[in-house]
């Protein structure tokens, strides 16, 4: 894809035979050991009770991302813009057992931010046992004053290979919604953008959710393990 510029605040796409970069669809190295030795930290410190979940955050700007799309032959799609560029931080998690989904939206992802969405995420699960968060080490997550609420709040961080997003269901989750609400078009406002997003997540079906995560694949890379802790009655 090229981004040609114009100087009517339009942008023009052209197909082209190159893909159209964005860092979401970025891969890295995921060996056996690594995801075999997330899994055996699980069994070994699952109890009944325990619940696990994917935790993941996403920027989302103002500026729209761009993506393949539909234009009569011989003419160039257009994508308005204004020139702003704000943004939102939306933090996510959703349960890989029930597909049960919470978002926090913030200006910013310090800290203090990833601090409250622990918060909310304990709150959601007041009766529940230690809440395991699959997730990356975002600079937030490994600090220790984020280790130390977290251990309070009995949460346990289960540290997903590094550059590998492909393992992460809300990972995958973000990746669709960018594509269906902000692809090629401009929001009226950074937090209309927000609130639709936030929307499009909560009201997906857990059927929705399972499949667009990825989670009801026969391939997906943990659903022996779930198997096990939650066997079918």
């Amino acid at each position: 894809m090229r981004i040609i510029w114009s100087t009517d605040g339009l942008l023009c796409l052209r197909s082209a035979t190159t893909s159209f970069w964005h860092s979401d669809a970025v891969r890295g190295p995921s060996t056996p050991t690594e995801k075999g030795g997330l899994i055996r930290r699980l069994k070994a410190g699952w109890h009944g009770g325990d619940r696990l979940l994917c935790l993941d955050g996403t920027l989302l700007r103002l500026f729209p991302p761009l993506r393949a799309t539909w234009a009569l032959k011989g003419t160039q799609a257009m994508v308005p813009i204004t020139g702003r560029n704000a943004k939102r931080v939306l933090f996510g998690a959703i349960d890989l057992r029930s597909a049960r989904r919470v978002v926090l939206i913030r200006t910013r992802a310090g800290q203090a931010e990833a601090q409250a969405f622990l918060r909310a995420l304990r709150r959601r699960y007041r009766g529940a046992g230690w809440l395991w968060l699959l997730t990356d080490r975002a600079s937030a997550h490994p600090a220790p004053q984020t280790q130390e609420l977290a251990d309070r709040l009995r949460i346990r961080f289960v540290w997903l290979p590094r550059q590998a997003p492909e393992l992460s269901p809300m990972n995958q989750l973000w990746r669709e919604l960018k594509r269906l609400i902000a692809a090629n078009r401009q929001a009226t406002s950074i937090d209309a953008l927000a609130a639709d997003a936030a929307a499009w997540i909560l009201t997906l079906t857990p059927q929705q959710a399972f499949r667009k995560a990825g989670m009801a694949s026969k391939h997906f890379w943990l659903r022996k393990l779930l198997q096990i802790f939650w066997r079918p009655t």
